[in-house]
């Protein structure tokens, strides 16, 4: 694996039925799963750490998988799952509703009883995990949408597929600061497809809209911690807000607009040279890449975040 891969990326393939069933349980949720096809059993899954979100692709022989309450109560990750069926069919049950879903978009809940089966040959889905949190809509109107088949062939939909299959093939080559972005984008494209099928979002409550735009925010500096130019004015201005707005978003936040995208920068820059590789970039190079514009500033602001220069930082990782 080259330098270039995203070192969050995991690819596994196994071609046994209690393996399977061992990593869907541990890994995304406890559920139970059985098959008729348990001799000549085929599985892979494909999984990508997105940040905010997560990306899974899933293919295998015709499984039965039922979520209950027990279930719910051993382990619930609390995500909302929207996902693309790529190949094949598969009924979905879940909250009174039912369908049965080809080519099409369905979305499940974690925190719900549920039950999906796998009609035909070989299945292939390609999901999206969202923290409920994450997602910018409010719950009873997703509820609306459980186990529904919502087209991906027109719309918000189709540029949603789209996006997902992309992101699948050239995923895993690239980098985690690239993956955290994609991320971003992933999430945004899926709230875009959920308000689409609910109606207008612009109806949705005042503090609703506020968290949304909250989250856009986090996201955009996310993206361009990197600029040393970026500022709580230039926030303001790509969100078409007044400084004086932006600042009252932030006012409930553990940290002001300022203090946080200092904290993201030094949070990444911290985990560069964690990395401790001798030989490694200088000090300034990683300050700069992370929107430092001086040694000097970056010295200062990381000893006062973390107790020890960069320097002493760099050295303690590579004799740990």
């Amino acid at each position: 694996m080259g330098a270039s891969v995203a070192s969050e990326t995991v690819v596994e393939r196994e071609d046994r039925f209690d393996w399977f069933c061992e990593t869907v349980s541990s890994d995304v949720m406890p559920v139970m799963l059985s098959t008729r096809h348990t001799a000549d059993f085929r599985a892979k899954i494909t999984d990508l750490d997105l940040g905010v979100v997560r990306l899974s692709a899933l293919k295998c022989s015709p499984v039965l998988s039922r979520r209950t309450s027990a279930h719910v109560r051993r382990g619930d990750p609390e995500h909302v799952q929207l996902a693309l069926v790529t190949q094949g069919a598969f009924k979905i049950s879940q909250r009174g509703s039912e369908s049965v879903v080809a080519g099409g978009l369905v979305l499940t809940d974690t925190s719900r009883p549920s039950e999906g089966v796998s009609a035909g040959g070989q299945g292939e889905a390609i999901v999206l995990q969202i923290p409920r949190p994450a997602l910018a809509l409010r719950p009873n109107r997703v509820d609306r949408l459980l186990a529904q088949n919502l087209a991906a062939d027109r719309g918000s939909g189709a540029v949603f597929a789209d996006f997902l299959k992309t992101l699948l093939t050239h995923g895993p080559r690239c980098r985690p600061e690239e993956l955290r972005g994609m991320g971003a984008i992933a999430l945004d494209l899926a709230t875009a497809c959920l308000a689409q099928q609910l109606g207008d979002l612009g109806e949705a409550p005042a503090e609703v809209r506020a968290q949304e735009t909250l989250q856009r925010i986090h996201r955009f500096i996310e993206n361009n911690l990197g600029d040393p130019g970026l500022t709580p004015q230039v926030v303001a201005d790509r969100h078409n807000l007044s400084l004086r707005a932006l600042h009252a978003l932030f006012a409930d936040q553990d940290l002001s607009i300022a203090a946080r995208i200092r904290a993201n920068r030094l949070e990444r820059a911290h985990a560069d040279l964690a990395r401790g590789e001798p030989g490694g970039q200088p000090v300034q190079a990683i300050a700069a890449r992370w929107g430092f514009s001086s040694a000097t500033a970056f010295s200062r602001a990381f000893r006062e975040a973390y107790g020890i220069t960069p320097t002493e930082h760099r050295a303690s990782s590579l004799h740990a």
